[in-house]
């Protein structure tokens, strides 16, 4: 029996260990993101690290550095770009109120119509760079694809963002957890539902893109 409980191989042991590597590659994300133009090469990292992690293949380190080397200048390319459209939407959601633009309204709701596709396509598309080797635009629209194609999941992150947002504005201590771990566990929670995705689109071996 203490043979059974103190196997390093048993749950309990597995899951201490898995909660390390999480809290390591939320450091290694956060790190790699201090300069702010990099956030977009460290979370295809973070993804493609937190999917080999499910499937106990490789070590998270190398993973995410080899990622993060492979896919820099996409997925900064990506990232940029989506930043700048999400500040034009934003701008135009707040603006129009201050500046008294006619039709706010109008502006108003296109303005809200257009984040769904933004947002969708955010969830997905850094996911997509750390599996398969596309262009740019091929990458956003497979990325938005796939949100369309897979409700079920694309709800359930949508869901557990707001849940970890709600979290954090009305718990204290949950903003020290997030700082610490909270993009590690959130990205680990994804790779799960990004390996199922993946899975059942390639057919045959693995395509692994990085």
């Amino acid at each position: 029996m203490l043979d059974r409980i103190f196997n390093m191989d048993n749950g309990f042991f597995r899951a201490i260990s898995t909660f390390g590597y999480v809290w390591w590659l939320h450091v290694l994300w956060l790190l790699c993101s201090l300069p702010v133009v990099t956030m977009g090469a460290s979370t295809t990292a973070l993804c493609y690290a937190c999917m080999k992690l499910h499937k106990k293949e490789g070590y998270v380190t190398t993973n995410f550095l080899r990622s993060f080397q492979e896919n820099f200048w996409q997925s900064t390319a990506i990232f940029l770009l989506l930043l700048l459209v999400g500040i034009i939407l934003g701008f135009n959601l707040v603006a129009g109120k201050w500046m008294e633009i006619p039709f706010y309204d109008v502006i108003k709701s296109m303005m809200r119509i257009l984040m769904v596709p933004w947002g969708v396509t955010l969830l997905y598309v850094f996911a997509v760079q750390a599996k398969f080797r596309n262009s740019i635009w091929k990458t956003m629209q497979y990325a938005f694809w796939i949100a369309l194609r897979n409700p079920a999941e694309t709800i359930c992150m949508i869901c557990m963002i707001l849940l970890v947002a709600g979290i954090n504005m009305t718990i204290v201590l949950a903003n020290f957890i997030t700082l610490s771990m909270g993009m590690g566990i959130v990205m680990y929670v994804f790779a799960g539902y990004y390996n199922r995705i993946f899975d059942r689109i390639l057919v045959g071996p693995e395509n692994d893109g990085s």
